[in-house]
């Protein structure tokens, strides 16, 4: 049987980050990794575009957290550049404490939230 398409090889992830933190664990960049390695596995695919969006838990200003989203968004944009995924193809949007993945009060300090969402999609 002929090989699966390569849209079935998009990927999306979540990349997590400490408390008011931006920088890339190891456990973050092994996600990284694996994603960029499953499209890598693929000869006849190659990345098309990759949307990057950071967020933030609802602890601290408001505006802040908007420039830490961005901030986390750019981080996982360096990684994926630095992995050999032209910064052309990569764009990053931050959306501070908007959408976040679990509901809280203002104030919380939630681990789930505090993240960057990557979306890779191959041709």
């Amino acid at each position: 049987p002929p090989p699966p398409s390569c849209s079935t090889l998009n990927q999306a992830f979540v990349v997590y980050f400490e408390w008011d933190r931006s920088e890339i664990t190891s456990q973050a960049s092994a996600v990284i990794d694996q994603a960029v390695a499953n499209i890598r596995g693929r000869q006849d695919c190659a990345p098309n575009s990759v949307t990057i969006v950071g967020h933030t838990d609802t602890s601290g200003a408001q505006s802040y957290n908007a420039r830490l989203s961005e901030r986390r968004a750019t981080a996982v944009a360096t990684a994926l550049n630095e992995r050999g995924i032209p910064s052309s193809m990569i764009t990053t949007e931050g959306r501070g404490e908007n959408d976040l993945a679990k509901q809280t009060p203002d104030g919380v300090r939630e681990p789930l939230n505090r993240r960057s969402e990557v979306t890779i999609i191959v041709r």
